[in-house]
């Protein structure tokens, strides 16, 4: 790596290894994210997508290798830790205060980060009419606008979304995209994961293919399309187990 890519770098993993009981879910992944690209990890269920995000974002231990923030090493550190550094971080699972209101789980999240609430910020993800319903009463796509929403309090530097379009309505999928095409374009480093692969490539800037713990291929979202072990191990099989269609309303 050159001297104006590690400056640039917001996060990283090195050789990274982590286990789930006695299977080796991930196996010697490096990757990089640079300032002000969205990065989509692409693969299909059980290749390891989720264990790499909770590795960078510190909500499972390594075997080996190491994470690294803007080239300090973090990989001993907390998932509060990170957030403290700039990481924002959108699980697969839900994360929000159930029996608290829109506004409330808003509101507590950015207190938690120590910051200002931004008042745009629901009327952004759509969800400004919504503001007095509990976390509860929402649909699945409302939920997880509610959940990006809350990944992005603070203005972190480093944003980590795993299925950002799970549940989500294709207006209310277009409305996250370009949310998060206009961060990346002051400079957050994303990175996405999704099972919506063509809605994940049409925000990405650059993607890989991660199968069996390994990444097996990556470049530009037509690069990635066209690349041989992408056609011929990837996206037939997505093909053939679409996720069912999105809902309407």
């Amino acid at each position: 790596m050159s001297d104006v890519e590690a400056k640039e770098t917001e996060i990283a993993a090195e050789a990274l290894f982590v286990e789930r009981g006695a299977r080796t879910v991930l196996r010697g992944v490096d990757i990089a994210v640079v300032r002000g690209e969205v990065l989509g990890v692409l693969g299909p269920s059980g290749s390891g997508k989720s264990t790499l995000f909770q590795a960078l974002a510190g909500e499972t231990d390594v075997v080996s290798g190491r994470v690294t923030f803007r080239g300090a090493d973090v990989t001993a550190q907390t998932l509060w830790q990170r957030a403290g550094l700039g990481l924002g971080y959108m699980p697969q699972e839900p994360s929000v205060f159930w029996d608290l209101t829109v506004r409330q789980n808003l509101a507590l999240f950015a207190q938690v980060r120590r910051t200002p609430a931004r008042p745009t910020l629901a009327e952004e993800v759509g969800l400004d009419e919504r503001l007095d319903v509990p976390a509860r009463s929402l649909s699945a796509g409302e939920r997880r606008r509610l959940e990006f929403a809350r990944a992005v309090t603070g203005s972190p530097t480093v944003l980590i979304c795993d299925e950002p379009f799970a549940g989500v309505d294709p207006i209310g999928a277009e409305r996250l995209g370009q949310m998060l095409a206009k961060l990346a374009a002051t400079g957050v480093a994303v990175l996405l994961a999704d099972h919506h692969v063509e809605e994940a490539l049409s925000v990405c800037t650059r993607a890989l293919l991660l199968l069996d713990g390994e990444v097996a291929a990556a470049g530009t979202p037509e690069e990635f399309r066209n690349h041989p072990t992408v056609q011929g191990r990837y996206l037939g099989t997505w093909r053939r187990s679409l996720p069912p269609p999105r809902p309407t309303a």
